[in-house]
């Protein structure tokens, strides 16, 4: 599974800068805008790892460590700040900020204080799948979005675990129906689409985002 990184910084440019490094090395990154959001974010989807900024619209990156630390959320956090004063340091790490890091800096600079907070061998549960506010529970066949339950049938489970194990990857329809159906399926090859509909009703209730997608030509794929 990707580690899981959520940025609250409200400066577009520099979010999407940032956002498009840290996937480049690897990460699952959520981007939030605002206070509020972040912290409500933070609180929902159990990121690996927080990156907020101090100045933030609604409530400052500051608040929104105070607030998780107060309900006793442990996730790592690295502050960044447009100011290098001992006083804001001293505030940002008495908020519950795990690290600083002063604006404009070096993406690497970044990198390394993120490698140097997450667990070197984070302990993962193969039976748990998930890709963005989508989870999928192998074991106890249990599936939501967000706060949300997902009441699949038992072929809906199978052909959505089948995407989370290959996220962003564009799936034939034959490799779908032979990994989900069985290569002896001797159906109607619509069957997919049944299906495919099927799961966007599910997943997309409640104005959540798509994340099935079709590829004209080629098969459906699992993405933002």
């Amino acid at each position: 599974m990707m580690t899981h990184i959520l940025l609250v910084e409200d400066e577009v440019k520099l979010a999407q800068f940032i956002e498009l490094e840290l996937s480049g090395e690897g990460y699952q990154v959520k981007v939030v805008h605002d206070g509020l959001g972040g912290l409500q974010a933070a609180r929902e989807q159990s990121p690996d790892l927080l990156i907020v900024d101090w100045m933030l619209p609604g409530i400052s990156g500051l608040e929104v460590c105070r607030r998780l630390r107060t309900t006793g959320d442990a996730v790592p956090i690295i502050l960044l700040t447009a100011t290098d004063e001992i006083s804001d340091r001293v505030a940002g790490l008495d908020a519950g900020a795990d690290d600083y890091v002063v604006k404009p800096f070096r993406i690497e600079d970044l990198l390394a204080r993120i490698k140097a907070h997450l667990p070197t061998n984070p302990q993962q549960d193969p039976n748990i799948l998930q890709f963005e506010d989508l989870k999928l529970n192998r074991y106890s066949r249990e599936v939501s979005r967000g706060d949300r339950k997902i009441e699949l049938t038992a072929t809906e489970f199978d052909l959505l675990e089948y995407f989370l194990l290959h996220p962003r990857q564009v799936l034939t329809r034959d490799r779908i129906l032979e990994a989900v159906w069985g290569y002896d399926f001797m159906g109607d090859s619509n069957i997919i689409e049944v299906y495919i509909r099927y799961l966007r009703i599910k997943l997309e209730a409640h104005n959540h985002k798509r994340l099935l997608h079709t590829v004209r030509g080629a098969g459906y794929v699992l993405r933002a």
